[in-house]
């Protein structure tokens, strides 16, 4: 009898976000998870999708755009031929066709059908989430949010884990800060612009920052986005990193007064982990998943101008109780490794097998 096999479908993208961090840490782990759960040895494959013109590397072609929209009928046949011999299929997007059995789905958030702005969902999705032979979800948060919305019944919860070089990362030297552009002490928000990231509240705090901490920057870390410009641009104390390169963030967290996380919505907050595990205070709107995630570390505060500038304002002040704070944070984010995030998933492949 032949091992077992699991593929894990992704799609090629050019601009790797959380996401695809995600999707790398799992797979670069699962075939030991499987092994150290029942000694079996599984046979696990990655399926990187991408579009029939796509110049990306990937394993497989596919029309995604027809793909993504297409009737349920197609996208099972495409399902069947792209996971033909698969024990079980783990598909990382929900643009991919669904596996005739053994079809597992990650859900990251629901984000596609709360906000308009965001990448609209596909028309498919909601009934294959709910015929799935699991479906995981990233926090309790959202998987509730799965229950609530879509109907899906008992999603697996299992959480994200932080990147080792967070851990105790030694600050940017200070000719790097320099040569962003930082040449004083700094507040980072790093992530992207949508509206649910709530950028409109942080550009209102700000110059109420600034009356406090003349001597205080911002700096904004993301893929350029007219939203983000159009708020911040020319705002005094304000720096627009762009995005940077995933090597330096570390070090540019890590080198931070605090991070500021004013998010609506978010399905799991790691930019919340990465400044606990960096030794840096976090300032988090106590909305969506947040509060789950940051636990008693970091200062939760309402999700308007005037709450995130008091955070901003104590996190930066030197208080004793914001040094017992990030001690906090350093052991909570001590918890969220990949390592266990893949022995979770694990259970669910073999559950599912």
């Amino acid at each position: 009898m032949s091992a077992p096999r699991l593929s894990i479908a992704t799609i090629a993208t050019a601009a790797p976000m959380g996401a695809q961090a995600y999707e790398r840490h799992i797979i670069a782990r699962a075939a030991n998870a499987l092994t150290s759960l029942s000694g079996d040895t599984w046979r696990v494959r990655e399926l990187v999708t991408r579009s029939l013109r796509s110049p990306l590397t990937g394993d497989r072609r596919l029309p995604m755009g027809y793909i993504a929209k297409a009737p349920v009928a197609v996208r099972r046949e495409a399902g069947r031929l792209l996971y033909a011999g698969d024990t079980v299929s783990h598909r990382m997007s929900l643009e991919l066709p669904p596996a005739p059995r053994g079809d597992v789905v990650t859900l990251h958030d629901i984000v596609a059908w709360r906000f308009p702005d965001e990448s609209a969902p596909v028309p498919a999705a909601i009934a294959e989430l709910r015929r799935a032979a699991a479906v995981i979800c990233v926090s309790e948060f959202s998987a509730q949010e799965a229950i609530d919305l879509i109907g899906i019944r008992d999603p697996h919860i299992v959480h994200n884990g932080v990147d080792d070089p967070y851990f105790d990362a030694a600050p940017l030297e200070r000719s790097s800060l320099i040569g962003l552009g930082l040449d004083g002490p700094y507040v980072l928000h790093a992530g992207g612009a949508a509206r649910r990231k709530n950028l409109e509240a942080l550009a209102s705090a700000w110059p109420i920052v600034r009356r406090e901490r003349p001597h205080l920057e911002l700096a904004l870390s993301g893929p350029p986005h007219p939203r983000r410009t159009e708020l911040f641009d020319g705002m005094p104390g304000v720096r627009l990193l762009g995005r940077l390169p995933s090597e330096l963030m570390p070090g540019l967290v890590a080198a931070a007064d605090a991070i500021v996380v004013p998010s609506l919505y978010e399905g799991f907050g790691l930019p919340v982990l990465e400044g606990f595990a960096a030794n840096v205070p976090v300032v988090a709107a106590d909305t969506s998943s947040l509060p789950e995630v940051a636990g008693s570390a970091a200062l939760l505060v309402a999700p308007d101008a005037a709450a995130i500038a008091a955070g901003i304002i104590d996190a930066t002040s030197g208080d004793p109780t914001i040094a017992r704070m990030i001690a906090e944070g350093r052991s909570r984010a001590a918890g969220f490794t990949w390592e266990r995030s893949a022995a979770a998933h694990a259970r669910v492949w073999e559950s599912v097998s």
